[in-house]
This record gives C-alpha cells, sequence and structure tokens, in this order.
C-alpha cells in the first residue's frame, strides 16, 4: 500500500496516515477529546524515563522476591504462585526497557521517522507487544489462582506434610496449566498484528501497525475475535473471579477477626502462628489482588467500549494507553513493598539471607594484631572464624 505520511503523535499505528489513491483523511470527530489528547503528549515525554526508574527498581525487587520466596523454609503453595507471579512481573519490565528506550528516550515519542519505526525495531515491537500481553494474561490469572487457592486452605481441614506437598504440587500444576492456557487463548491475538510499509514526506520508508478499522464494517473477523476474547478472559472475567473471591477471602478476614475479639473476650490465649496464618497472609494478599483489580479492571473496560464504540480505539484508548502501562508497571514493581511490610515471615527470611551474607562476610575479613616478645615485634594475621 502506498501511504504518504506528514506526522502523528502515536508512533505504533497508522490511524493519521492520508491514503493518497483515496485521497482523504479520516473523521477522528466522536469521543475527541483535545484535552485527553495534550495531556497524552505532554505525559509522553516523560514516560520513557519514568518507566526505566521502575523498571530499574522493580527488576531487582522482583529478583529478591524470587530468591527469598524460593528458600526452603519458603516453599508453600501459596508462595510458588507468588514466585511465578514475580517472574512473570520481572519478564514484563525487562522487555519493556528497551521498548521505553527506544520509542519514548531515543527518539521522540510523538512522531514517526524511518529511523524510529525501522523494519528491525517494528517487529521488536510486534513481539514485544504479544510478549507482554501473554506475560500480563499469565499474571493476572495467577492473581485469580492466589485468590482461590487461599480461600480454598483457609476452609480445608486437612494438615501435616504429606497435604502440604500435594498442595505444592497441585500449585506448580496450576502455574504450568495457566501458562499454556495463556499462550493457547492468545493466539487470534498473536495472528491479528501486521505490520505494512509506509512513505514519508522526505522520501524515506518506515513500517506501521495496520489499522484494525474498528467499528467501520471493514474490520477483518480474526481482530475483532482477538479483542473480545483478550478483553473477556484476560481482563474482565479474572476481575470478577477476583472481585468474588476477594470478596469471600475479605469476610473470612472479619470472622476470623470477630471470633478472635470474642475469644480475647473470654480470657483465650492466642497464639502467634494462629494471629498470622489468618489475618497477615490473607490481608497480604487481597492487597495483591486489588492492586491487580485497579490497574486490570479499567483496561479491560476500555477494550469492551472499542468493540462497541466509533473511533473509541483511537480516541481514547492510544491516549490513554501511557498511563495505563505505568499503572502496569507499579503494580509490577510494589510487591517487595507488599511482602516486607505485611508477611513476617518473608522480612526474617530476607533478613537472614541477605543481612546476615553482609555481617558474615564481615566477620570473615582478617586482621592483624601485633606484640613485643623481649626486643622483637611480632606481628600475626587472624581470621574471624579463629576468634573465640
Amino acid at each position: 500500500m502506498n501511504i504518504v505520511c506528514e506526522r502523528t503523535w502515536t508512533p505504533y499505528f497508522d490511524t493519521t496516515c492520508r491514503n493518497v489513491t483515496m485521497n482523504t483523511t479520516e473523521n477522528l470527530t466522536p469521543y475527541k477529546s483535545e484535552t485527553l489528547q495534550s495531556l497524552s503528549i505532554a505525559y509522553s515525554s516523560l514516560h520513557g524515563y519514568i518507566s526505566l526508574a521502575i523498571c530499574a527498581v522493580g527488576i531487582p525487587l522482583n529478583i529478591i522476591n524470587i530468591v527469598v520466596l524460593t528458600r526452603k523454609n519458603m516453599q508453600t503453595p501459596i508462595n510458588c504462585l507468588l514466585t511465578w507471579l514475580a517472574v512473570a512481573d520481572m519478564a514484563t519490565m525487562i522487555s519493556y526497557v528497551p521498548f521505553s528506550y527506544h520509542f519514548y528516550c531515543d527518539f521522540s515519542a510523538n512522531k514517526i521517522s524511518s529511523e524510529k519505526n525501522s523494519w528491525i525495531w517494528m517487529h521488536f515491537l510486534l513481539i514485544y507487544l504479544n510478549f507482554s500481553s501473554t506475560a500480563h494474561t499469565i499474571a493476572i490469572w495467577l492473581a485469580v489462582a492466589l485468590a482461590i487457592m487461599r480461600h480454598h486452605h483457609i476452609h480445608s481441614p486437612a494438615k501435616g506434610s504429606i497435604t502440604r506437598m500435594r498442595r505444592l504440587i497441585r500449585a506448580r500444576l496450576v502455574v504450568c496449566i495457566i501458562a499454556f492456557s495463556s499462550v493457547i487463548l492468545l493466539i487470534p491475538n498473536y495472528l491479528s498484528h501486521s505490520l505494512e510499509e509506509v512513505r514519508f514526506r522526505d522520501n524515506t520508508t518506515g513500517y506501521l501497525f495496520e489499522d484494525w478499522e474498528i467499528n467501520s464494517g471493514h474490520a477483518e473477523p480474526m481482530r475483532l475475535v482477538s479483542l473480545v476474547i483478550y478483553g473477556t478472559f484476560a481482563k474482565i472475567l479474572p476481575c470478577v473471579l477476583i472481585i468474588i473471591f476477594g470478596a469471600l477471602l475479605l469476610r473470612t478476614l472479619n470472622k476470623t477477626r470477630v471470633n478472635r475479639r470474642h475469644l480475647s473476650e473470654n480470657g483465650v490465649t492466642i497464639s502467634a502462628h494462629t494471629h498470622v496464618d489468618p489475618t497477615r497472609t490473607t490481608s497480604m494478599l487481597l492487597v495483591v489482588i486489588v492492586l491487580f483489580l485497579i490497574t486490570e479492571l479499567p483496561q479491560g473496560i476500555l477494550l469492551m467500549c472499542c468493540l462497541f464504540l466509533q473511533n473509541f480505539f483511537e480516541n481514547i484508548y492510544i491516549p490513554l494507553g501511557d498511563v495505563m502501562d505505568i499503572l502496569a508497571l507499579i503494580n509490577n514493581s510494589i510487591n517487595f513493598v507488599l511482602y516486607c511490610t505485611m508477611s513476617s515471615e518473608f522480612r526474617r527470611t530476607f533478613v537472614a539471607l541477605f543481612c546476615s551474607f553482609s555481617t558474615s562476610n564481615e566477620r570473615r575479613k582478617p586482621y592483624i594484631t601485633s606484640h613485643y616478645h623481649g626486643d622483637h615485634l611480632l606481628v600475626t594475621l587472624n581470621s574471624a572464624e579463629n576468634t573465640g
């Protein structure tokens, strides 16, 4: 297709390019907000640097999460899911770094060019979009599994090492099923994105994503199917399940607190282990899944609006894309703070693993002592292990 592009504020999609053959420009008046687009353009100049800063903090924190949660004393079914949640979050942020640097920092976010929209970088963007959507889908379904599994564990009377091992195996199986199902679910999404070559005013060429032409009557069925599947099964449905099981967890938590208050009023002493298990862990998981709800539910609603409202994708969804990305990155990087503040077991393991390692290295440093023996000065090299 022979297309001449002047300028577009979005660096990916062919939505404001003029078709030379037709010599027409699409009228994008429905739902168009000049204020929203101005704010989006203004923020896009900062988005790259903000997102890189968040990734620079979030990637190491997720590595720490993985290291701590995989310690032998931390191997529980819930921690197994949290470990792979950290892997998915870290993968998302690692892939976001080159994307953010090239399309927001190295080049202006509001312009397209042959260097910025080259064949290599636009195909990287194609891979990144598919990879990040898969990682997001896996992460949100892991959040659903966390809520369901925690609710089941609270109401399950079975205890013991054998039961714990069975639950751990079940959790690992759930992770595998979620990962495999997410890839299968997003196959229509993988097949829907395609690039087309465009010619710019300076006679150079570049690449843009083909316009999906949603609600135009000319949209390809595969693209509509992928949008419905992604919006429903990767956004709306998991959020609904999070709401349901989150509410059940909250009800159980409140009931536990009421029972504890009753026992306390009757003079019954509650052990520390009983105190931590039903409240701290459940509260922490509630915060984790609520954060998913805050970041993913609005995006799911916006995706559904793209199906039914004309030009909503170009005028609302795309201008809000950077904001949704930054919220997702914050959600990907904040779990370490939640674990440290709300889980004493995680905090103890972290301190024992990292702080004790530092102090043990400090103790191992050799030191020199000296003393006189008659007329001779004796100097001795000592190691910390020999003191005592």
